[in-house]
């Protein structure tokens, strides 16, 4: 029974850590959702996107969660037109971020949620390991 409660907080353990990583990028792409690039005409920061992968775990067969990679977002980068700024090009535009702030908090709030998900489901595991050994004394 011990054993099965720690695969079950070990498993915990890797999604926590995977939302960890996530907050993370989206953390960096907000720091730079107003940033600009630095030569006029060049490429701003572009999005960050995290992805997970599952795998199965050789020493206890659990199946748990890693990120497989953080990938650019390609989509379009918006632009705006302000022919003052130092990084105009030739027509007088900027290119901005193809950062969305609503976006990035909406992410956010369901890697908080899935990372809290991960840390009630590993307090209950603990919890119920205190209770076996309260039973067995």
């Amino acid at each position: 029974m011990g054993n099965n409660l720690l695969v079950s907080s070990d498993i915990a353990v890797s999604g926590m850590k995977a939302q960890a990583e996530r907050l993370r990028i989206i953390s960096q792409n907000m720091a730079n959702a107003d940033s600009t690039a630095q030569t006029p005409g060049g490429e701003p920061y572009r999005r960050q996107i995290v992805t997970f992968k599952d795998y199965v775990d050789a020493e206890t067969g659990a199946h748990k969660v890693k990120v497989a990679s953080v990938q650019t977002d390609e989509s379009e980068l918006p632009k705006k037109y302000d022919p003052n700024h130092p990084a105009a090009d030739a027509q007088g535009y900027i290119t901005l971020p193809n950062v969305n702030p609503l976006v990035e908090m909406m992410d956010m709030k369901e890697a908080q949620r899935s990372y809290d998900a991960n840390l009630s489901m590993m307090k209950t595991a603990r919890d119920m390991e205190a209770k076996v050994l309260d039973v067995l004394k």
